[in-house]
């Protein structure tokens, strides 16, 4: 289970990631003059979409609980909030904290980053036990996680290290000019996605990558959403690379919705809040 504080610090960033998130997504062009650093109203919503996403994980996080089932959510949320504010550091000669929407953003990784101190603290101090639970994680699952992690790690370490101007961030891909701040931070939040499932390239039981995957099933969405709110900008004739960024989160959202829908969300395994779901698969994975 996660400690009484660990809960706690978690719900917390739910809570932050909510309300910086609400306003990012519902109101971009409102909010993109006053935040961090100098965005577009697309790029605003889409950072909204990453705290709406983070909020929902860490409220499924909050509400199971349960260390065995929830540890790679947990990830999630310490990586993005370390890598995150890093970027912020990175780059402070170029915040700009004019705006409560700022401050909101910072503190909700702030907030992440002492959960993940907090967690790392407990996890060291109590040791919890990685036992198998429920059924094992066929192996093309296993494939596909090695694919995804290979794929979504590559645009983070290109992200990383290309500098603004080059392949992919005048527009080829997401239909606008990113600024190394910004290219910075999506570089952090893709590193984020492919370092939390790690773990499942060893991880033989099921329950955790169902659980996994819902809890991050928000970020889909909602990211997902956002692009399509903003399909006017994208010009698919004369630059056909932005069907790659819409593209892949439906090449992704739709095939995972459809293994929760079989397999359900993990929590018929939570002790916390348990649920009838569909039937697990037998211990050979099938």
């Amino acid at each position: 289970m996660l400690t009484p504080v660990s809960r706690i610090l978690t719900g917390v960033t739910a809570l932050l990631f909510l309300l910086v998130g609400v306003p990012l997504f519902a109101l971009p062009s409102q909010m993109a003059p006053i935040f961090a650093w100098k965005v577009t109203p697309f790029i605003a919503m889409t950072i909204g979409a990453w705290c709406l996403g983070n909020a929902w994980l860490a409220g499924i996080t909050t509400r199971r609980r349960d260390w065995r089932l929830v540890y790679s959510s947990s990830l999630h949320l310490w990586f993005f909030g370390v890598l995150e504010l890093g970027v912020l550091v990175a780059f402070r000669q170029k915040l700009v904290m004019v705006g409560p929407i700022s401050w909101g953003y910072v503190a909700a990784l702030v907030a992440s980053v002492i959960t993940a101190v907090v967690g790392l603290l407990d996890w060291t101090r109590l040791r919890p036990k990685m036992e198998p639970i429920g059924p094992v994680t066929p192996r093309p699952i296993r494939g596909a996680v090695l694919a995804y992690i290979l794929f979504v790690g590559f645009l983070a370490v290109y992200g990383m290290f290309a500098a603004p101007g080059a392949i992919g961030t005048t527009g080829g891909i997401f239909p606008e000019t990113m600024s190394a701040f910004t290219l910075r931070s999506f570089a952090a939040f893709y590193l984020t996605l492919a370092l939390a499932v790690i773990p499942f390239l060893s991880e033989r039981s099921l329950p955790p990558m169902l659980h996994h995957s819902f809890a991050s099933y928000g970020l889909i969405v909602m990211i997902t959403w956002a692009a399509i709110a903003n399909i006017a900008f994208f010009d698919f004739v004369a630059r056909p690379g932005g069907l790659l960024y819409i593209g892949a989160y439906l090449a992704v959202g739709i095939p995972v919705g459809i293994f929760l829908l079989k397999m359900g969300t993990g929590s018929r395994y939570s002790k916390s809040h348990p649920e009838v779901g569909p039937a697990p698969l037998n211990r050979s994975g099938r």
